[in-house]
């Protein structure tokens, strides 16, 4: 009896115990999945499916990130569980801070210091074809880090020497008479200003200084001056010889000596070359027929002419050098004066002039052609590649940039000035990338034919990297949204033939 009561009592113990022990273990585990379901989990804003367990920034893009709702960090923990599998593979490694910046290899990025963070194979930021590098070998394909340059653009144009208009003087006659003695009797004599000309015969000049000095005796004999009559007679051949061009020294030579001189010196009114002589001894010369053209070669103009969209350069006051071809590796500096303020209807093109000093033997000499080169103002520190890296297709440019491990992306770039061997690019490119400087039409076609396959089976350019510039288009073709591949891979063939 007693047995059986001490069975009884033991079985009761073991029971409550068991249930003490069950008790405890479901309150931990109940526990343990509120802690859990309660642990907030963050994500990046611009890239939701980078999930963390604790605050901080994304790895890929730099920004903060922001915590989740329970649902949708359930939802990012299951997926995130049922993605781990093999390992992917690493395509390259971009600066989250500077996306354009690619590499190869880890490391940290040149400009910001941070660390460089992979792109694997599949992920939707992922750019660029991969070619095998055998391929690319065999292909020659050299790339350029792309850099910052001063830039100034320069353009060439011939001109022809011409004489300044200013300085350019016209000798005529003032009465009529003969040309009793010419004493500059060729073009192309250096004159000085004040030397005799020509002497020129004139009746009326005559008599006109003959009249002179009778009034001048009149008015002598009557006092000095009293008659008013006699005074006006004297004045007014007094300006009548200064009309013809006596000057006051020779009028002073007139009273002195008495007598009036039967020729009338004709001097030159400034300095200079005779560039025209339109008349000769013994000619009848009658009032404002033109004698002389003398021409002030100290300064000359250089004309040139140059096409609209070198007017930037051509500017006011721009410096220029000019080189004449009979003077090998002599440079002349110059300065644009004057633009003409349209074009010519020929030859679309807009006439300046280069104001030159000229030298003491007179090397610039009228009508000679003359080589012009002008210069624009310095750009500093601007992104430039060379001339050759481009791809030409008429409707855009292209430029290849290589990312890294085999990766290339044809890119659309936007061109500004030239200067020599280089191109400014205003939309497209950073400094510090990569760029294909040769071979790059080869890529731009690889690129493109991958497209086209990847289309006629169905998928998308996004399989191949190429989805960043949208369906049916290619980043070295640019089609527009929904063109067809054939249409794609012909605009790149017609885009290679022109980059040649």
């Amino acid at each position: 009896m007693k047995k059986g009561m001490l069975i009884a009592l033991a079985a009761i113990f073991l029971a409550g115990v068991t249930a003490e022990i069950w008790t405890l273990r479901h309150r931990a585990e109940a526990s343990a999945a509120q802690i859990k379901t309660s642990k907030t989990m963050y994500n990046c804003a611009m890239h939701p499916q980078y999930i963390s367990d604790k605050p901080g920034n994304c790895p890929i893009c730099g920004m903060k990130l922001v915590p989740m709702d329970k649902e949708h960090a359930d939802s990012g923990s299951h997926d995130a569980g049922a993605a781990a599998g093999p390992e992917k593979k690493i395509l390259y490694w971009r600066d989250p801070m500077h996306p354009w910046y690619t590499s190869d290899k880890p490391g940290k990025a040149p400009d910001c210091g941070m660390d460089l963070v992979p792109i694997y194979e599949g992920d939707g930021s992922a750019k660029g074809v991969r070619i095998d590098p055998a391929t690319v070998q065999n292909m020659g394909v050299k790339t350029e880090a792309v850099g910052l340059r001063d830039m100034q653009t320069e353009i060439r144009t011939s001109g022809m020497v011409k004489v300044d208009q200013s300085k350019l003087t016209s000798v005529n006659a003032r009465v009529m008479g003969y040309a009793e003695k010419v004493t500059v009797s060729t073009t192309g004599e250096k004159v000085r200003k004040g030397q005799t000309l020509l002497e020129l015969y004139s009746p009326d000049l005559v008599s006109t200084q003959e009249e002179y000095l009778q009034a001048l005796r009149y008015a002598r004999g009557n006092g000095g001056g009293a008659d008013l009559g006699a005074s006006d007679l004297v004045e007014s051949s007094r300006r009548r010889l200064l009309n013809w061009g006596i000057s006051e020294n020779e009028i002073a030579s007139l009273e002195k000596a008495g007598h009036a001189r039967n020729v009338l010196p004709i001097a030159s009114p400034a300095q200079g070359i005779v560039m025209e002589k339109m008349v000769v001894q013994g000619q009848n010369v009658m009032p404002g027929m033109e004698l002389y053209r003398i021409a002030d070669l100290s300064k000359v103009w250089i004309v040139a002419s140059v096409y609209q969209r070198d007017l930037a350069v051509a500017r006011l006051g721009a410096d220029a050098d000019v080189e004449l071809n009979y003077l090998p590796g002599k440079t002349f500096k110059g300065k644009v004066t004057s633009i003409s303020p349209g074009l010519n209807a020929q030859t679309m093109t807009s006439e300046l002039r280069v104001e030159v000093a000229n030298t003491p033997a007179l090397d610039f000499r009228p009508e000679m052609f003359a080589t012009v080169h002008i210069r624009s103002a310095v750009r500093h520190r601007v992104v430039a590649v060379p001339e050759q890296a481009i791809i030409r297709s008429g409707r855009r440019d292209i430029a290849v940039v290589a990312l890294g491990n085999g990766y290339f992306e044809p890119r659309e770039v936007r061109l500004g000035a030239s200067s020599g061997d280089y191109v400014e690019i205003t939309e497209g490119l950073h400094e510090g990338e990569t760029l294909v400087v040769s071979s790059q039409f080869l890529i731009d076609s690889e690129s493109n034919l991958k497209a086209a396959i990847q289309q006629m089976q169905g998928g998308s350019a996004e399989g191949t990297g190429l989805g960043a510039m949208g369906a049916g288009t290619t980043p070295a073709s640019g089609a527009a949204p929904g063109a067809t591949a054939p249409a794609a891979a012909a605009d790149s063939a017609h885009a290679g033939m022109d980059g040649k």
